[in-house]
């Protein structure tokens, strides 16, 4: 998923071993919920709650004293569920755990998988028949018969390289793929991928520390200009003595394509797959037939930078879904072929309608209420800090109509109930804390007259509250941006100022957000202690500005961006209490890099950086996220040396500490040691920090997070001494 940016870590939770909603509906007015564990049955109005499976019963279930329901799933009849617990990481989620299934009728409790050691599960899913339970072990699918108790393998040729039913690191990592596997309609057949990854390169992870000799680690990573894996569909029958397996005859090599999704589509035995070409410009729509194999083309989108997928832009569609209308007739398709982010119904023969338009981006799909004929969507025009509901015919005959509040200025989201009566709303704002409410949505009221929302915007804090801005830089581009002024700050003073900087596609840092601001790794208070933290959003980012806006950083990454960023800080400095002899920056990631392009590109601006986990040459990173962005390497080499941070390293003269963690399987530590030869090299002093073994969020082992912050802060206040001047 690019970059992984750092806040992700610390603001959301893991992702669990298979893909659901946070609430899933068992009425139009009762749904399902984690809460303390717990599986709770919720019912609305009332807001009446009742324990549906404990963590006591999974406990004694399982004989974990700590085990606890992470996520859960439940058949198509609502009568039994099928609960995730005990879960481990997988690169970045946990995606490998213990499923039980429960009877909520008769109580009564099922391990799946009871052959297969504890914690090695995924991606279980109940059949629509209710009969079976799949899942992926050791790479291989496997069906768990839960009427007569037998366990029945579906694929037996996942080994080394060749994984059946999920996907390889740079699929989890740059798509999102990580649930590999669809039971069909009739619950007869199961289609998955097979990612084969037997001719990509495997990068060495060494681990020093925690043996006489080095370990190794040994994952299949595709760097700039190295093959991608050979990825393909097949539908296995899984009612019949042998289970066989009928591959998609889907045009396009299978090692010079993505295939980023599959769905069956509604109330037919057919597949609809969605292929990207290597260089991700162009996407492909084929329906499938089970029987033969046979592809046919649909549908086709391009655009001349890239093609974002569905879950680039919304985190509902991560492990997949497809959104179809009209009884499976048609199916939503979003683009940006006017120039902004809409949304399209298109029927089979790919003929196309535009459901919502004008100029502004669609940020999210919400709700379909073919009941009522509306199409749900978050959007915020005018302002591309905030977010906020909206509706537009499904016909496309209405101009869109805001839905939040006006009196409610800032981000919001939404869930809704299955008849669109109810949804759960939830709000923040630079000054307000998140809060939650259930609201009926043709008022937009809280249930039961409560305002939590609106209570909560009028004893909001005012005081050192964090100001939005805009600055217009020499270059004519209009920049967002969010300053948080020091406590009791007066004009008439000159403060230092920390720029926090992400800068490229994968994160928009200036949202109208509570949390916006927060800097975990500063020990203290950046307000309290007199800085000015300052963070921009530059073209390039995902704000929602336009295509345009989001596009102008192709084949431009470490120039576009860090111009912009740099041409914005120029116009800050000008601001009469900035002291510009105290200017700091850092970041983390693709945050790290613009760090280190930003001290090297422009010395004379930043004199201290804090650079962490960075790709300091563009030429070491994964193939996928790289040539999105950047185009082949073959075709554009020039452009990933002109915008890697390790070609301006020569330049650097103000204070730098750069942070790497020895183990990290996403933005390699080869790329400090590059970088600290370069520096080396031309003679420029810095302060380096190796953590051994960790990964690329650095907050593995015994108190690695204290050290970090401590590191962090010591050297932010020892070149950038904090306080008015």
């Amino acid at each position: 998923m690019r970059y992984l940016l750092f806040f992700f870590l610390i603001f959301s939770s893991w992702i669990t071993g298979f893909t659901n909603p946070r609430y899933q509906w068992i009425s139009d007015n009762q749904f399902l919920t984690i809460i303390d564990g717990n599986l709770v049955q919720h019912n609305l109005p009332s807001n009446e709650k009742k324990v549906v499976v404990s963590a006591k019963q999974i406990q004694d279930a399982t004989g974990v004293v700590s085990a606890e329901i992470e996520d859960f799933s439940l058949s198509t009849d609502k009568t039994q569920v099928l609960v995730f617990t005990n879960g481990v990481k997988v690169w970045r989620y946990k995606t490998k755990g213990e499923f039980w299934l429960f009877n909520l009728k008769t109580g009564s409790i099922k391990e799946i998988g009871m052959m297969f050691p504890p914690k090695s599960l995924q991606f279980a899913k109940i059949a629509p028949d209710g009969n079976k339970v799949a899942y992926v072990y050791n790479k291989n699918i496997y069906v768990d018969d839960v009427i007569t108790n037998t366990t029945k393998q579906i694929t037996t040729d996942g080994k080394n390289k060749v994984v059946n039913g999920t996907f390889d690191w740079v699929y989890e990592e740059e798509f999102n793929c990580r649930d590999g596997f669809r039971w069909s309609p009739d619950s007869k057949s199961i289609a998955y991928w097979q990612a084969d990854a037997t001719k990509i390169p495997d990068y060495t992870l060494v681990n020093l520390t925690d043996s006489l000799y080095p370990q190794l680690k040994r994952v299949e990573y595709p760097k700039i200009g190295q093959p991608i894996s050979s990825v393909r569909i097949g539908i296995a029958n899984v009612g019949g003595v042998d289970v066989k397996t009928k591959w998609m005859d889907i045009p396009g090599a299978a090692n010079a394509n993505y295939l980023v999704r599959m769905e069956w589509t509604p109330k037919t035995n057919e597949i609809i797959v969605q292929q990207l070409n290597r260089k991700q410009q162009e996407t492909s729509i084929f329906i499938c037939n089970p029987l033969n194999g046979n592809a046919k083309l649909t549908y086709v989108d391009y655009d001349s930078a890239w093609v974002d997928i569905q879950s680039s832009w919304d985190s509902d569609y991560n492990d997949g879904g497809w959104d179809w209308i009209n009884e499976g007739a048609k199916f939503l398709w979003a683009s940006e072929k006017d120039g902004w982010r809409h949304i399209y119904k298109v029927d089979h023969l790919g003929k196309e309608q535009l459901i919502t338009n004008g100029d502004f981006d669609v940020m999210d799909i919400v709700k379909i209420d073919e009941a009522h004929e509306y199409l749900y969507f978050m959007a915020s025009p005018g302002n591309a800090t905030r977010k906020y509901l909206y509706r537009s015919k499904l016909d496309g005959s209405s101009k869109p109509e805001r839905i939040s509040p006006a009196a409610q200025p800032g981000t919001h989201t939404y869930s809704f109930s299955p008849n669109s009566t109810f949804a759960y709303h939830e709000f923040s704002n630079a000054n307000t804390p998140p809060m939650a409410e259930w609201i009926t949505l043709s008022d937009h009221k809280g249930i039961n007259n409560t305002e939590v929302v609106d209570k909560a915007i009028r004893e909001s804090k005012k005081s050192n509250a964090l100001e939005f801005f805009t600055v217009k830089t020499v270059d004519g581009i209009s920049i967002d941006g969010w300053i948080q002024k020091p406590a009791n700050f007066d004009k008439t003073k000159k403060y230092p100022v920390l720029f926090y900087v992400y800068s490229e596609p994968a994160a928009q840092t200036v949202k109208d957000e509570f949390y916006t601001s927060y800097n975990p790794l500063y020990n203290g208070d950046l307000a309290a202690d007199g800085y000015i933290y300052i963070s921009l959003d530059n073209r390039g980012t995902p704000a929602p500005k336009g295509r345009d806006w989001r596009k102008a950083i192709y084949r431009n990454i470490g120039i576009v961006n860090i111009r912009d960023q740099a041409m914005a800080a120029m116009e800050v400095s000008k601001w009469s209490f900035i002291d510009t002899s105290r200017i700091a920056v850092w970041g983390w990631s693709g945050g790290g890099s613009a760090t280190l392009n930003l001290m090297f590109q422009y010395p004379n601006i930043y004199k201290t950086g804090i650079s962490i986990a960075a790709v300091a040459s563009q030429l070491t990173y994964d193939n996928a996220y790289q040539e999105r962005y950047m185009g082949q390497l073959q075709e554009t080499r020039a452009d990933y040396i002109k915008g890697s941070p390790i070609t301006y390293a020569k330049n650097l003269k103000g204070n730098l500490l750069y942070i790497h963690g020895t183990g990290d399987d996403n933005v390699h530590y080869q790329n400090a040691e590059l970088l600290l030869n370069e520096l080396i090299k031309y003679n420029k002093q810095f302060q380096f920090m190796a953590y051994p073994n960790r990964s690329h969020s650095i907050d593995e082992g015994e108190g690695t997070t204290q050290h970090l912050s401590s590191l962090y802060t010591k050297f932010l206040k020892a070149n950038c001494a904090p306080g008015a001047k």
